[in-house]
């Protein structure tokens, strides 16, 4: 499945595909993301710590993966979405667009400082 030309279909403006860790860590402090599908091994590396940090930084993201979550990962991920390969399009939409929208709840839900 071509997840980039799915992306475009579904209304996507800014696209970027990453190959491997480091670029997708460069992307990320050059440009930003407002949503990301991530695998959870990139180029041979896994991404579980690239996921941590867009946790950490509000980032709304969904795992797409041949790839099983361990209990582990479940549990430091709660809520995120892990749609496991194959896919249909139409999976992956609806789970970046759930992405977003608990995102962005949970953004009216934080106390403004």
């Amino acid at each position: 499945m071509d997840v980039e030309q799915l992306c475009r279909d579904s209304g996507a403006a800014a696209i970027f595909v990453a190959r491997n860790l480091e670029d997708a860590e460069n992307e990320v402090q050059r440009t930003g993301f407002d949503v990301a599908i991530i695998d959870l091994m990139l180029g041979g590396t896994s991404t579980v710590d690239f996921a941590t940090r867009l946790h950490a930084g509000k980032i709304p993201f969904v795992f797409a993966s041949g790839y099983s979550m361990s209990p582990d990962l479940v549990a430091s991920f709660a809520g995120i979405s892990l749609i496991t390969k194959p896919y249909a399009g139409a999976d992956l939409v609806e789970a970046v667009a759930n992405a977003v929208r608990r995102n962005s709840l949970q953004a009216t839900d934080d106390p403004i400082t």
